[in-house]
């Protein structure tokens, strides 16, 4: 049967405009990052001649916020995936007792607010130490990508055919042999979904940075434009040209990323 021509047009058209409704924010930031200095944005609808000192200043003022970002995100995707690895292995294959009660105490943890969590953590950080350490936000941040990866990785790890594990077995490969050689290979679309939305939560916590960080030693990107925007409200194109650097990071592993996100994130629908 075919399709009546211009059937698809309204859709297409309804399709764009909800698009460019969208990145609209996107375009503005770009835009405003491009503009001269000023207490309000005073540029056009397009920057015909950029000015880049927005981009100077926010380099120089926020350019250790950026690392620290960058350390904390990625100290939580290798602490989180470590742990949730072998746990969602565990509850997927062996025939271990309460393993409903095990996830559901993972999906009861997505459900408590993050200041109830950020509050018992402060309390625990100040008795150990761990205030305005990388260590300690890389810990904070895993409680929200820790149990996001351990339901993930076992709803992919259920869907691979028991008789690729029995095989391995039989050709005198151990449990840990069998995880290291075979599990964890066939698991990478989900192993990359979890890395990736794990570094996008801490990538964009401001909640535990806010409440667990005191100084300047150590202060994430997020924290910075909060703090950059009382300190420099006559300085807009230096704001937006902070926010779109700390943009680039996300939207460029989304990009790479986005294939083996898409089978990873449904991998384990079908068995």
């Amino acid at each position: 049967m075919k399709r009546a021509p211009g059937r698809g047009r309204p859709s297409t058209v309804v399709g764009i405009a909800l698009l460019a409704l969208i990145l609209f924010p996107v375009y503005w930031m770009v835009n405003g990052s491009l503009q001269p200095a000023g207490n309000t944005l005073q540029g056009g609808w397009f920057p015909f001649h950029p000015d880049f000192s927005g981009y100077a200043t926010a380099l120089r003022d926020q350019g250790r916020n950026l690392v620290t970002s960058l350390v904390v995100a990625l100290g939580s995707v290798a602490f989180s995936l470590g742990l949730a690895t072998p746990a969602a292995y565990a509850l997927a294959r062996f025939p271990l007792r309460g393993t409903d009660l095990v996830l559901f105490g993972v999906l009861l943890t997505q459900m408590v607010p993050s200041i109830v969590v950020a509050n018992a953590l402060y309390s625990a950080y100040s008795d150990l130490g761990l205030l305005n350490s990388y260590l300690g936000l890389i810990l904070a941040d895993s409680t929200a990508g820790v149990p996001f990866a351990i339901i993930i990785m076992r709803a992919f790890m259920r869907s691979i055919p028991r008789e690729v594990i029995e095989a391995a077995q039989v050709d005198g490969a151990g449990r840990l042999r069998v995880f290291c050689s075979v599990v964890l290979p066939v698991s990478r679309n989900a192993l990359i979904t979890a890395a990736v939305f794990t570094f996008l939560f801490a990538w964009s916590d401001f909640l535990f940075a806010l409440t667990l960080t005191t100084t300047e030693t150590v202060r994430p990107i997020t924290l910075g434009i909060y703090q950059y925007l009382g300190a420099h409200t006559n300085q807009w194109n230096a704001v937006m040209a902070t926010t779109v650097m700390a943009s680039v990071p996300a939207a460029v592993l989304l990009v790479v990323a986005q294939r083996y996100v898409a089978a990873g994130a449904t991998g384990g629908a079908i068995k």
